[in-house]
C-alpha cells in the first residue's frame, strides 16, 4: 500500500507539465488574432512564433506583455450529486522579447523570455481528490538568443538557442492519519534545466500570401535533488526519510507550426495557423529518489500520450486611425489518453475566442490589449493509477496587455 502511495504522488507534479497546459501566450498581438504569428510581421514576438521572420522585422524594438490567467475546473464525483471547484487563484503567463540589427543589414539579433509551459491549480484540503492533488505550481521560463537573416527581399531564415528554468510546487494529502484523524501531507518541491532550440522559415510570395514554417524542438527538462517533504505520524517517519531529494527528466514536446498571412485590403489583415505538438514521445515518467526504502523505491510510471494539433484563425483591422482591432479563434485536441486525466490539468479537446485592440500612443509606442476564452469538453474518466472517477468540466479566462517601443 505504502509503495502505490508513494508512486502515486511522484507521478502527479509531472502530468501537470505534460497535460495541457502548453499555455503559449508568447505575444498580444498574436493571442487576439487566434494565436496565428507564424505567418504574420507583427513584433518581437516573432522569436517566440518563427524566428525565420524576425530578419523582416521593419524596426527595433523592445516589449514586454503579461497574460494574467484564471483557471476554472469543476469536478463531480461518479454516483454523487457533490461538485468540488478550484479556487481562485491567478497565473501570470508573460513574454519579453528584444530585436536589433542595423538598418541596411540582411540580418537581425533576438532575444525572448517567455513561459511557454505552466499551471497554477488550487482545490484545496477538503475535496474528495485530496489524495491526488490539493495545490500545484507550475513554472517554465524559456530564455532564447536568435539570429534571422535575409536571404532575398522575399525568403528570411532564422534559429534560436532555447534555455528552459522551470519549477514545481505540489501539495497532496497522505492517507495516513495521526491521532486526530487529520490526513498525511506530501510537499514535492524543486527546480530544474532543460535545453532545445527554435527555427523558423519566412516567405513573400507574388499574390501577397505570407508563408512561415516554424519547428520548436523538444525541451528534455531535468530535476535534480528536488525536495520530498513528508508529514505523517512518527510510527511511519522511518518509512518515509527526511531529509529525502528526488530526481526525474521532465519531455517538454516539440511543436511543428505552418502558418499563413494574408493583407486582403489596407485595412485587413487575415492568419492562419497550424500546430503538430510532439506529445507520443511522452512514453513514461521515471523518478529516482536519493534515499530508498522497502516502501519507497523508484518508480516507472506509463503515460502514452498522443500527439496533439491545434487549429487558428485571425484578422486585423486597421479602419480606425492609430487603433487595431483584432479578433480570433480556434480549436485544439488533447494529447492525453483516456484513463490518464488528472486534476492538475483535467485536459480535453477545447475551442477558444479572442480578442484584442491595439492602439498607436506615439510614432514609436503601442499599448496592445488581448482576452482569451476557452471552453474545455466535458471529459468523464478513472483515472488508472489513483482511480478517482467523475467528470470534470474547465474553463479559462486570460486577459493580457504589452508595451512595445519601436525605433
Amino acid at each position: 500500500m505504502k509503495k502505490l502511495l508513494l508512486l502515486l504522488m511522484w507521478c502527479s507534479p509531472v502530468s501537470a507539465f505534460a497535460q495541457g497546459f502548453q499555455v503559449n501566450l508568447g505575444g498580444q498581438k498574436q493571442i487576439a488574432m487566434g494565436h496565428t504569428g507564424t505567418g504574420l510581421l507583427q513584433d518581437g514576438a516573432s522569436v517566440f512564433f518563427n524566428p525565420g521572420a524576425v530578419a523582416m522585422l521593419p524596426s527595433n524594438s523592445v516589449q514586454a506583455g503579461i497574460s494574467p490567467l484564471w483557471f476554472k475546473s469543476t469536478f463531480n464525483p461518479t454516483g454523487s450529486n457533490a461538485q468540488y471547484s478550484v479556487k481562485n487563484r491567478v497565473a501570470t503567463p508573460f513574454n519579453a522579447y528584444a530585436i536589433w540589427g542595423p538598418k541596411s543589414a540582411a540580418w537581425k539579433l533576438g532575444l525572448g523570455v517567455y513561459t511557454p509551459f505552466g499551471g497554477l491549480t488550487d482545490w484545496g484540503h477538503e475535496w474528495t481528490g485530496r489524495y491526488a492533488l490539493e495545490s500545484l505550481d507550475l513554472k517554465a521560463i524559456f530564455i532564447q538568443p536568435t539570429i534571422s537573416v535575409k536571404l532575398a527581399d522575399f525568403l528570411s531564415i532564422g534559429a534560436g538557442f532555447v534555455y528552459n528554468h522551470a519549477s514545481v510546487d505540489l501539495q497532496r494529502a497522505i492517507p495516513l492519519a495521526d491521532a486526530n484523524g487529520n490526513p498525511g501531507q506530501a510537499r514535492l518541491n524543486g527546480t530544474g534545466k532543460g535545453y532545445g532550440w527554435n527555427a523558423g522559415v519566412f516567405f513573400k510570395t507574388e499574390s501577397g500570401v505570407n508563408v512561415g514554417v516554424s519547428y520548436r524542438s523538444k525541451v528534455k527538462t531535468n530535476i535534480d535533488k528536488g525536495d520530498a517533504i513528508f508529514t505523517v505520524p512518527s510510527s511511519l517517519q522511518t518509512s518515509f526519510p527526511q531529509p529525502n531529494t528526488f530526481s526525474s527528466g521532465i519531455p517538454l514536446p516539440a511543436t511543428l507550426s505552418l502558418g499563413l498571412g494574408y493583407p486582403v485590403s489596407k485595412k485587413w489583415l487575415v492568419a492562419f495557423d497550424a500546430n503538430l505538438v510532439g506529445w507520443s514521445s511522452y512514453k513514461a515518467l521515471a523518478f529516482d529518489y536519493a534515499t530508498n526504502t522497502t516502501n519507497l523505491q523508484d518508480t516507472y510510471s506509463p503515460r502514452n500520450y498522443k500527439n496533439a494539433y491545434a487549429l487558428r484563425a485571425g484578422a486585423e483591422y486597421k479602419g480606425i486611425e492609430k487603433v487595431a482591432l483584432r479578433f480570433g479563434g480556434g480549436y485544439a485536441s488533447t494529447a492525453v489518453r483516456d484513463g490518464y486525466v488528472t486534476p492538475e490539468v483535467p485536459d480535453a479537446n477545447r475551442w477558444y475566442a479572442t480578442a484584442g485592440v491595439g492602439a498607436k500612443l506615439t510614432k514609436q509606442l503601442d499599448l496592445d490589449f488581448s482576452f482569451e476564452y476557452e471552453h474545455l469538453y466535458k471529459r468523464t474518466q478513472t483515472n488508472i493509477e489513483t482511480q478517482l472517477s467523475g467528470t470534470f468540466q474547465s474553463n479559462v479566462y486570460i486577459p493580457g496587455i504589452s508595451l512595445t517601443y519601436h525605433w
